[in-house]
């Protein structure tokens, strides 16, 4: 098992209209954590996404801050 950090950040806020990803207010949107991995940010995904599920606007998403700080992928900066 890899000791890599594979970061991810979940955040999500209120969308202005469905057909695209503009926030309504970016001062509100919620930052709801980093996670170690993958599995521990999809998990922290669905427990937003389900507490705000009558919200039709409202969308969370998963950033793979990783892919981010390492895009060539070698470990290095």
């Amino acid at each position: 098992m890899s000791d890599k950090q594979l970061l991810h950040l979940v955040f999500g806020g209120e969308l202005e209209n469905l057909e695209e990803v503009k926030f309504r207010d970016l001062d509100k949107l919620d930052i709801v954590g980093v996670y170690p991995n993958y599995a521990a940010a999809e998990k922290a995904w669905r427990a937003k996404a389900q507490q705000t599920v009558d919200n039709a606007h409202m969308r969370y998403f998963i950033v793979h801050m990783h892919k981010m700080l390492d895009p060539d992928g070698d470990g290095k900066f």
